[in-house]
């Protein structure tokens, strides 16, 4: 099970991210429903994890407007295991998307220092 906490009204959880160098990095993401991608991580984390380049991507933001942008190869510490993961770089906070949450059950108290849950669903 994977916990984190609210703040200032984003569920936010820690991450470990693997590069292929044997880097890590702990980070703090937001859990954002509304992204349908894996994960996002600003340039300066995917260049000091050494991730590398797969493809361009395409995305609308939440005010309408379409990005373009790098995607790359990582991999995340999840709920005990690593899972390889497609990184969207984009240069905000680190956001956690539908696409790592898919088989698991989100649970959140939407108040202050409420608490987050992500629990791997049964078969």
């Amino acid at each position: 099970m994977i916990v984190g906490m609210v703040k200032g009204r984003e569920p936010l959880i820690r991450l470990t991210i693997c590069g292929f160098r044997g880097h890590r990095q702990e980070i703090e993401a937001v859990l954002d429903t509304g992204y349908t991608g894996w994960l996002t991580l600003p340039p300066t984390i995917i260049r000091s994890l050494h991730l590398p380049w797969r493809s361009f991507g395409r995305g609308t933001l939440a005010d309408g407007s379409v990005s373009l942008f790098d995607v790359y190869q990582g991999k995340v510490l999840w709920d005990g295991r690593i899972r390889p993961v497609f990184v969207d770089e984009f240069d905000a906070t680190p956001l956690v998307g539908m696409g790592l949450l898919k088989g698991f059950e989100l649970n959140m108290q939407v108040r202050a220092r409420g608490k987050v849950t992500i629990k791997r669903l049964g078969s």
